[in-house]
């Protein structure tokens, strides 16, 4: 077994997720692919089964009942890869917003030592985003500062879902504490590690809208994202993060 695994929550990604699969694994830093399928209609995880029958032991899939949301996928997917002994434990989407070849780099990062968590940073380097329409690009870019402004996060890219984590972060924070979804799931996630002392790092990465499907954006989870700060920053200052 490898000593990492990708996480990839999925709902209707059946175009996407093979393909994406048989690169991660042609990666030569070898990496364990982990998939949260929230029953997906369109037979996403009859995709993942496929590539199974093929590398039994470096596909994993967990099923689950509904769309869920984001936030629980994740965190299955870390307590399912904490059972099983990982100790980097990466990040992403399955819509090639992010390269998988950025993979490595990630990795790295945490390895080297340079950090515990090693960010896919959209706006470490300026902004590298490709075709975004200038309305979301201004909705992500305020929200991030946003963020930044209240809980004093030492990262640009406050929402990014592209990381490598070291299992130890996720050993020290308590999962079944975190609550939230979308864009605050990853806000949280980062500052939860940070206030336990581990170090961040943003690596420069090119983000790409999706090619296939639709986004999961909504208004539900830019409201989430703009309270949790709050919530978060509050929560840290009375001790009870």
């Amino acid at each position: 077994m490898n000593k990492t695994v990708v996480i990839i929550p999925t709902y209707n990604e059946a175009h996407n997720i093979g393909r994406l699969i048989d690169i991660l694994l042609s990666l030569e830093i070898g990496v364990d692919v982990l998939i949260v399928d929230d029953g997906s209609p369109d037979g996403t995880a009859n995709q993942v089964k496929k590539k199974m029958e093929q590398h039994e032991e470096r596909i994993h899939l967990l099923e689950r009942s509904g769309k869920l949301g984001l936030g629980t996928a994740y965190v299955a997917g870390f307590k399912y890869a904490l059972e099983r002994d990982y100790i980097y434990i990466c990040e992403m989407d399955a819509d090639f917003s992010h390269n998988p070849e950025d993979i490595p780099r990630l990795i790295e990062t945490v390895k080297s030592g340079e950090a515990d968590i090693a960010v896919g940073s959209r706006y470490s380097n300026g902004i590298s985003i490709v075709n975004w329409p200038l309305s979301r690009l201004i909705l992500s870019y305020g929200a991030n500062l946003y963020a930044r402004f209240i809980t004093g996060l030492p990262i640009k890219d406050t929402t990014a879902g592209f990381k490598c984590i070291h299992r130890n972060v996720i050993d020290t924070i308590d999962l079944d504490k975190i609550s939230s979804n979308g864009y605050a799931f990853q806000i949280e996630i980062h500052f939860r590690a940070w206030k336990a002392g581990f170090d961040l790092k943003e690596v420069s990465i090119i983000f790409k809208e999706r090619e296939e499907g639709v986004s999961k954006m909504s208004r539900s989870i830019v409201r989430e994202a703009v309270w949790k700060v709050w919530s978060l920053k509050f929560r840290s200052l009375v001790g009870s993060l």
